[in-house]
């Protein structure tokens, strides 16, 4: 699978904030004291284990920004399948930069490699049910897009990258407005043409109201796998329907098996163990 970049700008940004804070005032003391500043060597950067890698664009840029002049090669894409031992990236030039950029290049693959690698095992868990599993907004504030490309590699769907990407209707909001139908109905006459609108129920009695009102989608929040199949058998096919909520790895086969259409998982951006891998002088 070939990921669309995300924007130079960003990429750069989220790197300088990041050195930044690794640098601190008076920048890598370490490799300042105790290597030449024209001491040249070669690098390599492995997989410890097997997984799903991403998070490439901004370890590159990591070096490019401590090291303009170091040389540079991505022997992986982002979404390739690893294996432990696999060469990710060789790097060669300067030693200061190269150990410089090293904490934040793997600070990056090892967040979105970790990412991509549990959203591929969710993905593989539901293979074959028609259920498509999408990301939440459950992420590290300022690296929503890259938590969320690395989804994307893992094999991931889209869900809001933002509050301005569709109209979410939450519990809150029913509450607020005096239930399901008022909030949807408020919502529609809102919204523009282009804009989907969904709703949050968290009871069976309050699906036909969310369908009259004119749901696009209705999210089903920590339903029973008992009423998720009551609620796909009354709504399959006039909207759309996602499971939330109760969602790991041991619950969300039994989960797409109900019918539903997409079940969202806040723990692929919120839980993700870091992926080990390393960098090693070649």
């Amino acid at each position: 699978m070939t990921l669309p970049p995300l924007p130079r700008h960003i990429v750069e940004d989220a790197v300088r904030r990041a050195l930044a804070e690794d640098l601190g005032g008076a920048g890598d003391i370490t490799s300042l004291a105790t290597l030449p500043g024209d001491a040249e060597g070669q690098f390599e950067l492995r997989a410890r284990r097997d997984g799903v890698l991403c998070g490439l664009e901004p370890a590159l840029e990591a070096f490019r920004q401590c090291g303009p002049g170091l040389t540079l090669e991505a022997h992986l894409r982002d979404g390739a399948r690893l294996e432990k031992g696999a060469t990710v990236l060789s790097v060669s030039g300067r030693v200061q930069p190269i150990l410089t950029a090293e904490r934040t290049a793997l600070n990056f693959l090892g967040r979105m490699s970790g990412i991509a690698t549990m959203t591929a095992q969710y993905v593989k868990a539901v293979e074959g049910s028609g259920a498509r599993i999408v990301h939440t907004r459950k992420t590290t504030p300022g690296l929503r897009a890259f938590e969320i490309q690395a989804v994307r590699a893992g094999g991931g769907g889209a869900h809001r990258f933002n509050l301005a990407d569709a109209i979410l209707i939450k519990d809150n909001h029913v509450a607020a407005a005096g239930g399901v139908g008022k909030a949807v109905r408020a919502a529609r006459a809102h919204a523009g043409h282009m804009v989907r609108i969904s709703t949050e129920i968290d009871r069976l009695d309050q699906l036909d109201e969310a369908i009259e009102a004119g749901a696009d989608v209705v999210l089903l929040d920590n339903f029973s796998l008992e009423d998720m199949r009551a609620a796909v058998s009354r709504a399959k096919g006039k909207l759309i329907l996602e499971a939330s909520g109760g969602v790991d790895l041991t619950t969300v086969r039994t989960i797409a098996e109900t019918g539903v259409d997409i079940i969202s998982v806040g723990a692929l951006t919120h839980s993700a163990p870091n992926f080990d891998l390393g960098l090693d002088a070649a």
